[in-house]
């Protein structure tokens, strides 16, 4: 059997995609590896003495909330614009607008109005899933759209009314994403032509949560060295078995009724996830119960202990660190294996609301709620606050996750896109 290129990779111990990246490149959510880790090197750990320089902001990227993909020296993000919603080219160096292409026939109804996916780029084309729920493939070159298919397709359903929030993962010949229908609640495509490979009919057990999907992306797992995709949906956890998309196992309570957010962290045979609104933080085991797959919960951390509302989480040396508490972002540090809650819990930080946290250097680039820029040691030794800053443009709140890429920080803020110098 033919593996998809990039489990081929992950035998090897490297990640990689089907187009040869640069080094900094930011290909996808969360970066090349969906695990928020740039690999770059800050010009300074000290921004109370010498805080980023603001290069410049640009405008013309549309309404919305989505993050930037950068390759090649052309960021992509999508927005909704006059006509409808968006995908968005434009110049890394100064944010000047290459192109731009509407792809819904008009602005996505759903509270929070505004895009949420940050675009997949891979090789000559990108990927994006829409606000109202389609898949598109687009030339990276001039928008053009190759393909679209629609969630309705499959009976897309989300567990709530906030629009889809997916990003799309490209796995070699694949391109996979969740539009929550009851036949089909995890898709498998073929990347070139959006013809389906397979559709996973996933069955929970348990009370927690709503069907349809969540508002998380795909990651991928090898765990006991068996290829699959991890996902968490509206009502839970799930493992699909990669080559024909069987469901292979599933976690329910860590589900709660209202928003499944941030993307779950693999860790070898482990999987850590969290969800807010009154819900908590779990780390299962997966294990072999004959034929079966079982996951084993390890601990389970209630609400109050630790939760992560939507600016994701990093894993750094064995710990946890990410904003706790719904609408708080309090900076928090957990050790993985234990559950103990090692700094953090109820530290307000320099910012108000959730944050958006990225890991560069041995620092946690915190983005909150209400604009503020904070560096934060990645140590489990005690929370340093590294120094902060208030951005060149704020308005509403600012949920767009950083993204650091050839020493820039990217800041997407609605129409606006401002940009820092913070590395080498």
């Amino acid at each position: 059997m033919r593996l998809p290129l990039r489990w081929m990779a992950l035998l090897l111990g490297v990640v990689c995609f089907s187009n040869l990246l640069q080094a900094a490149d930011w290909p996808q959510w969360r970066g090349p590896g969906r695990n928020a880790q740039s690999e770059e090197h800050l010009a300074s750990t000290d921004w109370e003495k010498t805080p980023p320089q603001h290069l410049w902001t640009a405008s013309g990227f549309g309404e919305g909330y989505a993050s930037v993909a950068i390759v090649k020296g052309t960021l992509y993000t999508l927005g909704n614009t006059e006509g409808g919603q968006a995908v968005i080219a434009a110049k890394a160096d100064d944010g000047g607008v290459l192109w731009k292409k509407v792809i819904t026939d008009a602005d996505p109804k759903h509270d929070h109005k505004g895009s949420r996916c940050t675009p997949s780029v891979d090789g000559d084309r990108l990927y994006v899933v829409t606000s109202n729920g389609s898949l598109a493939c687009l030339k990276i070159n001039n928008g053009d759209v190759l393909w679209q298919r629609q969630f309705s397709d499959w009976s897309g359903k989300m567990m709530s009314g906030w629009g889809y929030s997916e990003s799309p993962l490209v796995d070699g010949e694949r391109v996979l994403c969740t539009p929550g229908g009851p036949d089909a609640l995890v898709v498998c495509l073929d990347k070139m032509t959006g013809k389906e490979i397979w559709a996973c009919k996933a069955a929970f057990e348990g009370n927690a949560g709503k069907d349809g999907a969540g508002y998380s992306s795909i990651v991928v797992s090898d765990a006991l060295g068996i290829q699959q995709y991890v996902q968490l949906t509206g009502k839970g956890l799930i493992g699909i078995r990669a080559h024909d998309g069987k469901q292979l196992w599933m976690y329910n309570r860590v589900a709660n009724g209202v928003a499944n957010i941030p993307t779950p962290i693999v860790d070898g045979n482990r999987i850590f996830a969290s969800t807010s609104y009154k819900t908590g933080t779990c780390l299962v085991e997966l294990k072999k119960d004959g034929e079966k797959i079982v996951p084993e919960e390890k601990y389970f951390l209630d609400f109050k202990v630790f939760n992560n509302h939507h600016g994701g989480m990093i894993l750094f040396n064995g710990h946890i660190y990410a904003g706790h508490q719904q609408n708080e972002g309090f900076p928090t540090c957990v050790n993985m294996a234990s559950g103990d809650v090692v700094w953090g819990g109820d530290l307000r930080g320099p910012g108000k609301g959730s944050a958006a946290v990225l890991y560069i250097d041995g620092h946690l680039i915190f983005r909150y709620q209400d604009g503020t820029v904070a560096l934060i040691e990645a140590t489990p030794t005690a929370y340093h606050l590294k120094g902060s800053f208030t951005p060149d443009f704020q308005a509403g709140n600012s949920w767009a996750h950083p993204v650091v890429v050839q020493g820039r920080l990217y800041l997407r803020e609605q129409d606006k896109l401002m940009c820092y110098q913070v590395g080498e």
